[in-house]
């Protein structure tokens, strides 16, 4: 039995969850939420609680198992908290600030990056060197917070460029200058 799929998923207050035929909806205070499932699992609901089974036992069903239920949990904790994630700039001169739907990055490049937000994903510029990204979604939060750090992975001689909030960056040694 998968580990992740075995545990059940708590429906908190103000979170409506609707399983239709091949897909199910989580609504909450929020936003809205559909994901489309394979008709390998199967959804129980109880009060306030939801179980996810596989009805047989081959490769693929033990597979979905465990991904629709944490996609699952996903949702619901999207609809009712939100997911965030923060990055950070380093480097002399590399800044990030806000213009209307799109965010501009000066990342040492000769042009600065004219970055646009998606319209279900919120980009908040928190002073020159910290930008938070968040949604509903967590697919998309984390897809576009690795794009924004695609623009300019920090290196590892002087930690120069973008990177996760709680990223650590392995440091190498520069040139010793001795033969």
């Amino acid at each position: 039995m998968s580990r992740i799929g075995k545990l059940p998923v708590t429906v908190p207050d103000g979170v409506k969850v609707t399983v239709e035929k091949s897909s199910f909806v989580v609504q909450g205070p929020k936003g809205t939420l559909t994901q489309v499932y394979e008709p390998q699992v199967k959804f129980e609901m109880e009060e306030g609680i939801i179980r996810v089974t596989r009805l047989n036992d081959s490769k693929r069903a033990r597979a979905m198992h465990g991904l629709y239920r944490q996609l699952l949990q996903n949702m619901i904790t999207g609809v009712s908290q939100g997911f965030s994630i923060a990055l950070a700039i380093n480097g002399v001169g590399y800044r990030a600030e806000a213009a209307g739907k799109s965010v501009r990055f000066n990342l040492g490049y000769s042009n600065p990056i004219e970055f646009v937000v998606p319209e279900d994903v919120d980009v908040a510029v928190e002073g020159p060197n910290k930008v938070v990204v968040s949604g509903i979604d967590k697919q998309k939060v984390g897809k576009i917070a690795s794009e924004i750090r695609g623009l300019r992975p920090p290196e590892p001689y002087k930690g120069k460029g973008v990177k996760y909030e709680t990223e650590t960056i392995r440091r190498k040694v520069g040139k010793s200058g001795v033969k």
